[in-house]
């Protein structure tokens, strides 16, 4: 029972956890709204508003932070792989979904001489996030930090 409460303790991992679990469950019910229907799986797919990697490493680079300072190792490591994340997210991996995308329509309308099986699975076409979604994601995760310290730390 020990470890449970040093890892429940943890104000840095949970707040990281509690800021991608409310940005899927976000996610998924925002894609509901918007669709009107579910789609199991935006509970754990990427992409989407809010990014759920943005909020997971704002939420631990605030916890960072707040537990161990701004000048602190933990922090920066936080800090420069929050920037990384988000920057890939709007940038590489954005651009992976828009090729995604026009791929899985030209292979649509002119059917190539492919297997079944090819033609049958669509390439993913959620995978990267717009500069809204990665800020929306950002601030859901400090927002969420800041009241996981308050209300729980």
């Amino acid at each position: 029972m020990d470890i449970w409460q040093k890892i429940l303790g943890n104000q840095v991992l949970m707040s990281a956890v509690a800021g991608w679990t409310v940005a899927q469950v976000l996610k998924t019910i925002i894609d509901c709204v918007l669709n009107k229907s579910f789609n199991a799986e935006r509970l754990f797919g990427s992409g989407g508003m809010p990014s759920s990697h943005s909020a997971t490493v704002c939420s631990l680079t605030v916890a960072a932070g707040l537990c161990f300072g701004l000048e602190s190792f933990e922090f920066a490591v936080s800090f420069v792989l929050a920037m990384i994340v988000m920057y890939d997210a709007m940038g590489v991996r954005r651009e992976t979904g828009k090729q995604a995308k026009l791929l899985n329509s030209i292979l649509l309308e002119n059917p190539l001489k492919l297997s079944a099986e090819v033609l049958q699975e669509r390439l993913k076409e959620y995978v990267g996030h717009t500069p809204l979604q990665v800020f929306a994601g950002a601030v859901l995760g400090i927002g969420m930090t800041f009241g996981i310290d308050y209300f729980f730390y």
